[in-house]
């Protein structure tokens, strides 16, 4: 079992979910808003806890599953934060960094799932 907390993609994770909480704390919303809102902070929040869930089993297979769906959550912030960048909710460019970051985790989870397919 790891200390999923020295890991670097757990790491980016929880830095994504603080920039997520900190962006939304300054976005006035609609009720549509809010729904979005709270799907993305769950999406946000998936991906560190799937990351920190899978380093706890003893398989390979159940490790990468967790990677998996870290990966999925990833993705589905991603389109989240896209839809609040379309729907006008937040200046342009007012969450260039976060959806950088996110960009960048995705390739991190990507990376260790290769790692552990050899």
């Amino acid at each position: 079992m790891r200390d999923f907390k020295k890991l670097n993609v757990w790491q980016l994770g929880m830095d994504i979910a603080d920039q997520l909480f900190e962006l939304f704390d300054s976005i006035p919303l609609s009720q549509a808003g809010f729904k979005i809102r709270d799907q993305a902070t769950d999406a946000a929040c998936s991906i560190p806890s799937n990351i920190a869930e899978g380093s706890s089993r003893r398989s390979e297979k159940e490790k990468y599953r967790y990677l998996e769906i870290a990966l999925g959550s990833a993705f589905e912030l991603q389109t989240r934060l896209l839809i609040v960048q379309r729907r006008k909710w937040i200046s342009p460019g007012g969450m260039d960094k976060l959806l950088i970051a996110v960009e960048q985790e995705q390739k991190k989870v990507a990376a260790f799932m290769n790692t552990m397919e050899r």
